[in-house]
């Protein structure tokens, strides 16, 4: 699912609309396109905790000295601010997607190279560079540890293995969807819950093609798409696998520098953009997306309209916004 798809996407949804599209017919079309985030799913309450523990607790390194949460940052929209991961190897450092929403994609990570939340864990607690920590000793810690022992023995039997650390980090990831947005707030019919001028933005967001990758419930994490049709936006650096996308995995020349399309839900606050985080302002990436995806200059009216529209698709998941209310009343 390529450039070819998203050429017919683009088509099918511009083909009976040249020009502008009126009121009527950004309606319309935004039901078809763009759809809200579900609630978070129905789980076994004490593993969602025991994966919410679990995500911001350093037991899960080798050195005790980084958390999922080190690089997923949950005050920080799930994302980091560093435009890459300095613990990844020199020439494949990417910078760290957002975590919200990440159960919505069909694959994960830039390259999509994990297609479950739990074989994303388990890669990243095994891998030298990330987590580094083998099976053995991750066993060993959590049955020393009088925190967890019962938490496992309770909910799995047994000793802790890594098979259930990923289980119930996918559990609590899975909470961290981000419905109720103004977006979709407005999707389900409140009119009142963007301004025209968001509107304006999203009309334009559609016409000028963003919505030929970037639809459906993640506005975007549901198809591959090469990075450049219309121009190399690598041209001016230094050649690295991290440009390479999913050619470095499969090693198909139509691979060459395609990724996973990002998610565009919360963008305003995941700066800095793109794989290699080479772009600092949402301005800046829709500049940059516009020329080399679209083979068009926006001017700087456009860019701010369809920035404003970006900005209505920000919200926080529950689980989250529950844990934000208590600290509060605590204090």
């Amino acid at each position: 699912m390529r450039l070819d798809l998203a050429r017919v996407v683009l088509i099918l949804l511009l083909a009976c609309a040249p020009g502008r599209l009126a009121a009527e017919d950004s309606v319309l079309s935004h039901r078809v396109a763009i759809v809200p985030v579900p609630s978070p799913p129905q789980d076994d309450a004490r593993k969602i905790a025991l994966g919410q523990k679990l995500f911001s607790d350093p037991i899960l390194s080798r050195d005790k000295n980084v958390s999922c949460a080190s690089c997923h940052d949950l005050d920080g929209f799930g994302a980091d601010t560093a435009a890459t991961d300095p613990a990844l190897s020199p020439d494949l450092r990417l910078n760290t997607p957002t975590v919200f929403n990440v159960s919505l994609a069909f694959r994960l990570g830039w390259r999509g190279d994990q297609r479950t939340l739990l074989e994303q864990a388990v890669k990243a607690i095994l891998n030298p560079a990330i987590m580094g920590l083998d099976e053995a000793t991750l066993s060993e810690r959590l049955m020393d540890s009088a925190a967890y022992r019962p938490l496992f023995a309770a909910i799995y039997g047994g000793t802790p293995s890594i098979v259930q650390v990923g289980d119930a980090l996918q559990a609590f990831e899975r909470q961290l969807v981000t419905p109720n947005s103004r977006f979709d707030r407005y999707l389900a019919g409140d009119s009142g819950a963007i301004t025209p001028t968001e509107l304006e933005g999203y009309r334009r967001f559609q016409e000028y093609g963003c919505i030929a990758c970037h639809q459906g419930r993640d506005v975007g994490g549901n198809l591959y798409q090469r990075f450049g049709i219309f121009g190399d936006p690598n041209a001016s650096q230094p050649s690295s696998r991290a440009a390479l996308g999913r050619y470095d995995i499969t090693h198909d020349e139509a691979d060459r520098g395609v990724f996973r399309v990002p998610s565009l839900r919360n963008v305003a606050e995941t700066a800095p953009y793109f794989h290699d985080g080479s772009v600092a302002t949402l301005d800046g990436a829709i500049q940059k997306m516009s020329g080399f995806q679209l083979g068009r200059e926006l001017d700087s009216a456009d860019v701010a309209l369809i920035a404003d529209f970006l900005r209505t698709l920000t919200a926080r998941p529950p689980i989250l916004e529950q844990k934000d209310a208590a600290g509060r009343a605590m204090h």
